[in-house]
């Protein structure tokens, strides 16, 4: 096996003085580390935005199908809820956040519900829209209130909704 040889003189170990006197590399090979870094930062960063795309594509379709409104469906819906509202309560809270959507699901993509205009709902598709209709149905009869809010803003443009659940306590 060879001994690699080092010069004395520059070698740390031997000279303290020599510490520091080594380039680490030159400036040139300093700017394509770096460019080669970025650009391995950015196919990095690039592939998890696909990842993220597909992924929210497939949301998207999922939420495009229709839930089967079916008895055990509902009452599977309604325990669950009950049991998040009775925390949401405990904890002093006054809303919940019981949907978060993408805007692609709103056939305005979400401008109507971030200019709170009226009829906001009509743009509602998919499970929003069954989800919308629950509220109305069963929810709001019991006292609950909804809002819709845009609650993601990506490169400052209107991305997910949020569905949120309000209550207010009554006067005895």
């Amino acid at each position: 096996m060879e001994t690699p040889t080092t010069n004395p003189a520059t070698n740390p170990a031997t000279n303290p003085a020599a510490i520091g006197t080594e380039p680490f590399m030159s400036a040139d090979d300093l700017a394509a580390y770096s460019a080669r870094m970025r650009a391995a930062k950015a196919l990095k960063e690039m592939e998890g935005q696909d990842r993220a795309g597909k992924a929210r594509e497939e949301l998207v379709k999922q939420l495009a199908e229709p839930v089967a409104v079916t008895p055990e469906k509902m009452a599977e819906i309604t325990q669950g809820l009950l049991h998040k509202l009775r925390i949401a309560a405990e904890q002093g809270q006054k809303e919940l956040l019981v949907m978060r959507f993408p805007n692609l699901m709103c056939s305005d993509k979400g401008r109507a519900i971030n200019n709170a205009e009226a009829g906001w709902a009509e743009t509602l598709t998919g499970r929003p829209r069954q989800a919308y209709e629950f509220w109305r149905d069963r929810l709001q009869p019991a006292g609950y209130g909804l809002r819709a809010l845009v609650v993601d803003w990506p490169d400052g443009m209107p991305g997910d909704i949020g569905f949120f659940l309000t209550w207010k306590p009554t006067p005895h």
